[in-house]
């Protein structure tokens, strides 16, 4: 039985810059990914994996090449129907956490819900979600009192009150210690399972990638290989 892609991109190029000074971040990439599947994109410093995240949340506009969003090219969707999937169909956790500073856990995690406008649905209310990823205590810390691995988790909380179809974590352990990133991998796989979104990690580590089930391996912006680890 075929399944319509969640998410795709088909023969997507994106080069920054002009004349002799530009770059090409990737290079002719296809890519689909399914409802609910787990993916890792593989790859250097530089690869272009960041970019191809990017293209996929709609936040990059490829040069050349679709992205297509449930069957539909983003390109032909109006200005409110591409801001309503960025919005609530797909949800980001960056490298760094990437919180308002000024913003308590709580605070971070009630804007996110606000923007994703379902507030009435208690399962999306701040508290909620941070009891959800073990910061039911932390609600009132700013973002300089969390430890690297509390301000992730407030990150995840603050991408699932989007409710995304689809969560793109762009190296969510690189600033944390080994064993502080396995308990955020953990997490993540355990919220995968409950809430059914997919999920695509973009990482330069063999190990974290060989936890998932599909690994795509990127170089200099191609899709150099794939592999079905399970």
């Amino acid at each position: 039985m075929n399944t319509e892609p969640l998410a795709a991109c088909r023969s997507v190029s994106v080069t920054y810059g002009t004349g002799t000074s530009q770059v090409k971040a990737l290079d002719g990439v296809s890519l689909a990914i399914d409802p609910s599947e787990q993916l890792t994109l593989l790859g250097r410093s530089g690869s272009g994996k960041t970019t191809l995240l990017h293209v996929l949340g709609g936040l990059v506009e490829p040069t050349s090449g679709t992205v297509e969003w449930q069957g539909e090219p983003l390109s032909s969707l109006d200005a409110a129907a591409r801001g309503a999937v960025r919005a609530r169909g797909i949800a980001y956790v960056f490298q760094g956490a990437n919180l308002l500073p000024y913003f308590t856990a709580f605070e971070n995690v009630a804007f996110a819900v606000r923007v994703g406008e379902d507030e009435a649905d208690p399962a999306l209310a701040p508290l909620a979600l941070l009891e959800l990823v073990g910061l039911a205590g932390k609600v009132d810390h700013l973002p300089a009192e969390l430890s690297g691995g509390e301000a992730q988790r407030v990150a995840i909380a603050r991408a699932l009150a989007q409710r995304p179809q689809l969560l793109l974590c762009d190296e969510p352990t690189g600033h944390l210690d080994s064993d502080t990133g396995e308990r955020v991998l953990d997490l993540i796989e355990a919220l995968q399972q409950e809430f059914g979104f997919a999920l695509v990690i973009a990482t330069h580590d063999t190990d974290l990638a060989a936890r998932f089930p599909r690994a795509v391996e990127l170089h200099d912006g191609r899709l150099v290989a794939e592999e079905a680890v399970a």
